[in-house]
């Protein structure tokens, strides 16, 4: 291709072309082999005028500005996602470049794409069922994790209903994907400190009810991480309103105390800094101290032994000897 002439197409022509060759494409028409050519080529413009090749330096900021306006006035970045299955393999990879590279374009302090995005929230919830097909899941939650950056994004991902249907991706029998769904929802779960805090108290009740089945998978990796990240949540200090909830909840007691037995050693590890949570509490509820007491014996000769072999592990060791201390250290409280 020239380096002149063709290659110097306006954004304005570059995105029509690409509209134009993507409706195409959607269509299904005799004409779709030369539609998807034409996808590949135009998304090839737009990656190059963003990010520049081995010749050329990335477009001035006034070309990409215009290059964004296009996109959002002809609401392009929608139908790319929307039909992500149809591009190829190469095409795929690059509309996510694209689409992160305009999403962290920026204009002083503000993000213009970001602020087109919160008009258009079907591009994140287009993104999110992107996890049901295979082909474009990894894609999806390129994008996805990008998006979770911005707080105003990741506040209307948390809070549509789409957002449980993570409980469902992260247990696909797909490891990549479901690995890749975790990630993203871990990130929701936990990038904006108080966003997160607020959405777990408001929703407490849903979102635990979803999680107690994680932790009640049949799938190991799916009990492992998701026992892991409940730790992390709990020991988050602007977690304090959940984290009380949870630790005065006898159940969820019973189901650590069970998992301390579990056969897998890192799900028994895990599980070990949720428990201590529960022992730490200084202001146990009445059921919770009883299930305590009525195992204090087989407790302390249960933690006597466990994970002996990690000596190295000073902090691990440390707890562990507080949580006997502790433990051999209950007593009924007086109103008992």
């Amino acid at each position: 291709m020239p380096l002149f002439g063709k290659s110097q197409k306006s954004p304005a022509d570059v995105v029509k072309a690409l509209k134009e060759a993507v409706n195409s494409l959607e269509k299904g028409d005799k004409k779709a082999e030369k539609a998807q050519e034409d996808v590949s080529k135009n998304l090839v413009l737009i990656k190059n005028m963003l990010y520049g090749t081995s010749d050329a330096e990335p477009q001035t900021d006034i070309i990409v500005a215009q290059l964004a306006q296009e996109l959002y006035n002809s609401n392009l970045l929608l139908l790319l996602i929307q039909n992500l299955n149809r591009i190829d393999f190469e095409g795929k990879k690059d509309v996510a470049q694209v689409f992160n590279n305009i999403l962290r374009r920026q204009i002083g302090t503000r993000s213009p794409t970001v602020e087109y995005i919160c008009t258009k929230p079907e591009i994140l919830f287009t993104l999110m069922t992107g996890y049901e097909h295979q082909e474009i899941a990894l894609n999806c939650g390129t994008m996805l994790r990008e998006c979770a950056r911005y707080e105003a994004l990741a506040k209307i991902m948390l809070y549509s209903d789409d957002f449980y249907n993570f409980f469902k991706y992260v247990e696909v029998s797909t490891f990549d994907i479901a690995s890749d769904a975790f990630s993203t929802f871990k990130e929701l779960l936990t990038r904006h400190k108080i966003l997160c805090a607020d959405f777990l108290e408001m929703n407490y009740d849903k979102v635990f009810n979803h999680y107690q089945r994680l932790l009640n998978s049949e799938n190991y990796v799916t009990r492992r991480q998701s026992l892991k990240l409940l730790g992390e949540l709990l020991l988050d200090r602007h977690n304090f309103t959940v984290m009380t909830r949870y630790i005065s909840n006898p159940d969820n007691l019973k189901l650590m105390m069970n998992m301390l037995k579990e056969r897998s050693r890192n799900i028994q590890f895990e599980a070990f800094h949720v428990f201590k949570v529960f022992v730490a509490n200084p202001n146990k509820p009445k059921p919770i101290l009883d299930i305590l007491l009525r195992n204090q014996d087989k407790l302390v000769e249960f933690l006597m032994k466990f994970h002996t072999d990690r000596a190295e592990d000073e902090q691990f060791n440390d707890e562990k000897a507080y949580l006997i201390r502790q433990i051999r250290e209950l007593r009924p409280s007086a109103d008992h």
